[in-house]
């Protein structure tokens, strides 16, 4: 099928978007931190921040990017220098991003669960020389800095924008007080023209399908954009300068850096931060102390509120939700349908990914919600469903084949590897790696990601089809599904699950039996888990989506191969 034959050309989606929201947005060209500007022009007192129980506005948040700046182009930071950010949910996190962007450097963030090896591949690929740090994680860098280009670590604490903060803490030997160059630096950093289009603005590591992490080159346009794109998308519900938003995502993970952050800033919302996000009690207590009318979030961070048994004691609160956008991974229905039983909100499933900045697809949220889909296409974004296994044919509207994403929000590559580029990007388009389909009014399901697809004797089966049954009996809290080599039939793979069950289910064999004969009559017997292994917990990323290839990893460590 050629492009003139090209069924998804017509955009049937664009006609189930909300009112007001727009097929096509003329998106300014310009540096990110034009951003926080432009919103102090407008919200200069409102409260941009809290943080344990304090505000801190606009105007003061941009006095101090400002400053960090200045103070970075005084220790020798230049236009195109990548400058590392090591910091959880603390205000210093935003204030480092848009001081890094003023000062003319791109930004790199680093997950603070890092190992040593990973801070150290990142922090050498990336070329880094100075990285902005939470204490916390000093000694790890002190560990890889003799392995590194870092001249500068500038360190902070928790309590540095807390209430009970020290307003002079000591130095420390090797490092620089970011309260202290903050304090002794003057704002006089001067705008400077960008190719908004070509410029980086985030280096934004992501692990790829295989190998070493890869930095995707995210442009100043890519990330404005899509920013824009998003708040337009909930502008009917969603006021400027009305909101505050429920910042529990990692702000060094791209979702959070986009939704929560970038599109937040550029609405004038305030954003009220949680630093630990595995702490769902402090959550509550967020919710309580600001009444968050916005809340992202994924399916995993959803389940844990749910299963508290203090939740009776915040529902009230909790009603102050309007809005809850989710992705990441699939969301159970009947987590869905509770949550919004109890918050009154509505949860707006979507999809993205680091290399789209990362929103590409949302749910309209007053429109046809279709629970089970990831939505529509966002403003001027196009999208082609292609073969498995020959990207140039695309397959007929309704069929399931691999995902293409062309728009403003596409990467501009990956740093310093050419090769890893080309493979994924095919002119203006790029290749997710997501297999996915597109029903007749345009909205979009997402069977399995490409590299999970597990071969059983040539059948395809699709790991995300069987744990949503699973989800489905009663029995089952979580489950993961892999394939494991089949040592009778080279090339071909036997399905195994990895099943948590919920209190008062025991895990026994019976289980077991009981939960295939349940899949029996669901899905054909070829897909069929041979195995079935209990668990306590399964690895999941930062954001709660299930990593299965550490599952394989597991299973490959206990046939003696080496991972």
């Amino acid at each position: 099928m050629n492009e003139t034959e090209n069924p998804y050309a017509a955009k049937p989606w664009v006609k189930h978007y909300d009112k007001g929201v727009p097929e096509h947005i003329e998106y300014p060209e310009m540096n990110v931190y034009k951003l926080l500007d432009n919103t102090v022009e407008e919200f200069s007192s409102k409260t941009a921040i809290w943080f344990m129980k304090n505000k801190i506005s606009y105007k003061k948040f941009k006095d101090i990017a400002d400053r960090l700046a200045t103070a970075l182009v005084d220790l020798g930071v230049k236009r195109g220098d990548v400058v590392a950010i090591m910091i959880p949910n603390f205000p210093q996190f935003l204030f480092s991003f848009y001081g890094i962007l003023k000062a003319g450097g791109i930004v790199t963030a680093c997950s603070v669960l890092h190992t040593e090896h990973e801070l150290a591949y990142q922090l050498n690929d990336s070329g880094v020389e100075i990285i902005i740090a939470w204490d916390s994680q000093l000694d790890k860098i002190n560990k890889i800095k003799d392995r590194t280009k870092l001249r500068h670590i500038i360190i902070t604490n928790v309590f540095d924008y807390a209430p009970m903060g020290s307003k002079n803490p000591p130095e420390i030997v090797g490092t620089i007080q970011f309260l202290n160059i903050i304090e002794k630096t003057k704002p006089n950093i001067q705008d400077f023209e960008i190719n908004a289009k070509e410029d980086i603005a985030i280096l934004q590591y992501t692990g790829g399908t295989t190998g070493l992490p890869k930095g995707a080159m995210l442009t100043h346009y890519n990330i404005v954009s899509n920013s824009i794109a998003t708040a337009t998308w909930v502008g009917p519900d969603i006021k400027r300068g009305k909101e505050t938003m429920l910042t529990n995502l990692p702000l060094f993970h791209i979702y959070g850096m986009t939704v929560c952050m970038n599109t937040q800033i550029y609405s004038g919302s305030t954003l009220a931060l949680n630093p630990d996000a595995r702490d769902q009690k402090s959550l509550f207590e967020i919710i309580k102390a600001t009444n968050p009318s916005y809340f992202p979030g994924v399916p995993t961070m959803y389940m844990r509120l749910l299963e508290r048994d203090d939740i009776e004691d915040y529902a009230k609160y909790l009603k102050s939700i309007r809005v809850c956008n989710t992705g990441a991974a699939p969301m159970p229905p009947e987590v869905l349908k509770e949550f919004e039983e109890r918050t009154g909100g509505k949860i707006i499933e979507g999809f993205g990914m680091t290399e789209t900045s990362p929103v590409t697809h949302s749910n309209p949220v007053n429109g046809l919600r279709k629970v089970g889909s990831v939505g529509l296409a966002f403003p001027d974004t196009e999208v082609k469903i292609v073969d498995i296994d020959d990207y140039t044919k695309i397959v007929p509207m309704g069929e399931a084949g691999e995902i293409m994403i062309k728009g403003p929000q596409v990467f501009k590559g990956y740093w310093n590897k050419p090769e890893e580029t080309a493979g994924q990007l095919k002119g203006e388009w790029v290749l997710t790696g997501d297999i996915g389909k597109l029903d007749e009014d345009g909205y979009m399901y997402i069977v399995d990601r490409k590299k999970d697809m597990i071969n059983v004797s040539g059948f395809k089966v699709y790991p995300r089809e069987l744990e949503d049954v699973l989800f489905e009996h009663e029995a089952v809290e979580n489950a993961a599904i892999i394939g494991i080599p089949d040592p009778d039939l080279p090339g071909s793979e036997k399905v195994k699950a990895y099943i948590i069950l919920k209190d008062g289910f025991h895990e026994t064999d019976e289980m077991k039996m009981e939960i295939k004969e349940f899949l029996r009559q669901n899905v054909a017997p070829y897909k069929i888990p041979k195995f079935i292994e209990y668990r306590k917990e399964l690895p999941e990323s930062l954001v709660g989506k299930v990593l299965r290839k550490d599952l394989k990893d597991i299973e490959a460590k206990r046939r003696g191969e080496e991972v």
